[in-house]
């Protein structure tokens, strides 16, 4: 029986598609995915929706029948290593993607047919650039094209019918250690994506390509002098005050910010009222903290950027001066509720560093600054009248100085949170977090600057949070106002996958082993197990197809938690220091690209 809720959806796909027709192609776009993007029966973006919240109304899939979810098709992609994201779901159509050599696969939803594949070739050789496994976390929709950023740094924009290429455009250089991995983000008739390389001395920026041709709009470094930053010196704010001119040059040594990272590999969301683009950049280059001092700005920052422009409205900057590669390009989540009785439009972020930070998104305001993970020991809090953290002398790679190596540090270098994104509940109110309960040992050293070369300069060990529940992973759920732990589950390996909420009260998510999870929104109460062909590190998406809802994941083990089997590495520091955290993961799953789709018996 379809409800009113279906009723509704299906009210919205016919009016996406009377906008279609009566606005030109070229203008349309926004429209189409603001409209899109509230009919739950499809997946049109990596978040679901511009606020990146991963939620769906779907409930024909609830609390109490979840228990009787079965497999009802699978499809193999004949690709290994890492599958992060998520597909999309259009229509009556399945755009799947993969890792390198980032294929698209293209399935009529009727027959589970392939209707079409596009198979980029790319040269190998950038494999050897890519930091942490070959992954790629998902395509973009928008005017009738379908948009992969591959592997060597090519974007592309295929034809949503045949997957014919429409145009393409090469948005860095492998050669210097410039490769992609992230999801772009349609906004209105521009394309919004990032870079990665931050391990290579990579000079991270964002980048917006106009939808029609491929041509650029505008692109802001995140470091730099304020013109190419895309920043006003008196109009950009950081908590609350103007930045002051050349704010990022007067934060580096000399010329350090050519080669000072901040890559931009994450997610990108999108505030439509205010037309602002929001986002998080990487670590700084190198990951000795001794070779460049300052606060290396803007690296570990989030932004908030004019979509039509690109300049920067607001800047906050989570770890000044990093010293253990927390990387703060996790996901910005974009909610409005009520904070201390008064409605705001807000942020929420889940940093490596192990903070959650809940902001005011139209202006940057701090708001809350807490641990989600109860063993970050790194900093003892955040400053809230300076919004900086409060770092723990025995734990600061920098103080203790190069060729030390600075014991017990929580969390690790891939953090309480990487990109594995969290979902928000409109139901609960509460945000759930796959986290990782990791802690490591780092030892900087000096590093010399060659383009195309590993630009690292630590050695670094990994291991359980100590004095735990011997586990790499929680899933929790968070009070994003009071900044507390509502309830977790401890998990024996990290917490890989995005997780979704849905209308029916389960959150869903998938571990490292391959188990796809259905847990009770208020409760953590498991639900609902099933043990796909591979570990699962892709986000949990839902769609309805003929009338019925599906739950779809892609496994395939891999990223920087898998990196070990994925890239057959053994040694304990390798791996950027994952591998011997994660040695026993081989013992519960392999490789294996597959997408799996589960729903309720019929």
């Amino acid at each position: 029986m379809i409800g009113v809720k279906r009723l509704r959806s299906s009210l919205l796909a016919v009016a996406t598609v009377s906008l279609t027709l009566l606005f030109p192609a070229a203008s349309q776009a926004n429209d189409e995915l603001l409209k899109l993007q509230q009919d739950p029966d499809q997946w049109v973006m990596w978040g679901g929706n511009y606020s990146g919240t991963r939620y769906s109304e779907l409930d024909q899939i609830n609390a109490k029948n979840a228990k009787d979810l079965q497999v009802a098709w699978t499809f193999s992609t004949g690709v290994l290593r890492g599958h992060e994201g998520g597909p999309l779901v259009l229509g009556d159509t399945m755009y799947i993607h993969t890792p390198f050599p980032n294929k698209v696969f293209a399935i009529d939803l009727k027959t589970k047919a392939l209707i079409w594949e596009y198979s980029p070739k790319q040269d190998s050789s950038v494999i050897a650039v890519m930091c942490c496994d070959t992954v790629n976390r998902g395509l973009a929709y928008s005017d009738g094209k379908i948009y992969l950023q591959q592997a060597d740094t090519t974007l592309v924009a295929l034809d949503q019918k045949t997957g014919e290429v429409v145009w393409k455009v090469v948005n860095g250089d492998p050669k210097s250690g410039g490769t992609n991995t992230n999801a772009p983000l349609v906004v209105k008739d521009k394309i919004i994506t990032g870079i990665s390389g931050g391990e290579f001395g990579v000079r991270g920026y964002l980048t917006a390509y106009n939808t029609k041709d491929g041509s650029v709009a505008w692109r802001a470094y995140s470091t730099g002098p304020d013109d190419e930053m895309l920043v006003d010196p008196e109009k950009t704010t950081e908590m609350l005050k103007p930045i002051g001119k050349d704010s990022s040059l007067e934060s580096w040594e000399g010329d350090q910010w050519k080669i000072g990272g901040g890559t931009t590999w994450g997610w990108f969301t999108y505030d439509p009222e205010l037309n602002l683009v929001y986002y998080g950049t990487g670590n700084p280059s190198t990951w000795n903290p001794s070779q460049r001092p300052g606060d290396n700005k803007y690296s570990m920052t989030i932004i908030a950027r004019d979509a039509d422009t690109g300049m920067a409205k607001w800047l906050y900057q989570m770890t000044p001066h990093d010293e253990w590669d927390y990387d703060g390009i996790n996901e910005m989540i974009l909610v409005d509720k009520k904070f201390n009785g008064k409605d705001r439009k807000l942020l929420v972020h889940f940093d490596r560093n192990g903070f959650g930070y809940t902001l005011d998104r139209a202006t940057g305001e701090l708001l809350v600054a807490e641990k989600f993970d109860p063993a970050v020991n790194w900093a003892t809090h955040v400053d809230m009248e300076t919004g900086r953290p409060q770092v723990v002398a025995k734990y600061s790679t920098g103080q203790n100085g190069e060729d030390v190596d600075t014991k017990g540090i929580c969390p690790a270098a891939l953090g309480s949170k990487d990109q594995q994104p969290a979902t928000y509940s409109e139901r609960t109110g509460l945000f759930y977090v796959p986290t990782n309960h990791v802690c490591m040992n780092y030892e900087p050293f000096e590093v010399a600057y060659t383009a195309g070369q590993p630009y690292v300069g630590a050695t670094l060990s990994m291991f359980p949070a100590p004095d735990s529940h011997g586990g790499l992973g929680n899933f929790i759920a968070w009070d994003a106002e009071k900044g507390e732990i509502v309830w977790s589950i401890p998990e024996p390996f990290s917490v890989w996958s995005g997780a979704l909420a849905t209308g029916g009260g389960v959150v869903f998510y998938g571990t490292l082993e391959g188990y796809l999870k259905a847990v009770d929104e208020k409760t953590g109460e498991e639900l609902y197990r099933f043990k796909t062909p591979s570990g699962i590190i892709g986000n949990v998406n839902t769609y309805v197809h003929d009338g019925k809802q599906y739950i779809a994941v892609l496994s395939g083990v891999g990223g920087w938690a898998g990196i070990g089997m994925a890239a057959g590495l053994e040694g304990d520091t390798d791996g950027l220091g994952a591998v011997g955290a994660y040695r026993k993961l081989s013992d519960y799953t392999q490789l294996g690209g597959v997408l799996t789709v589960f729903a309720l018996p019929n």
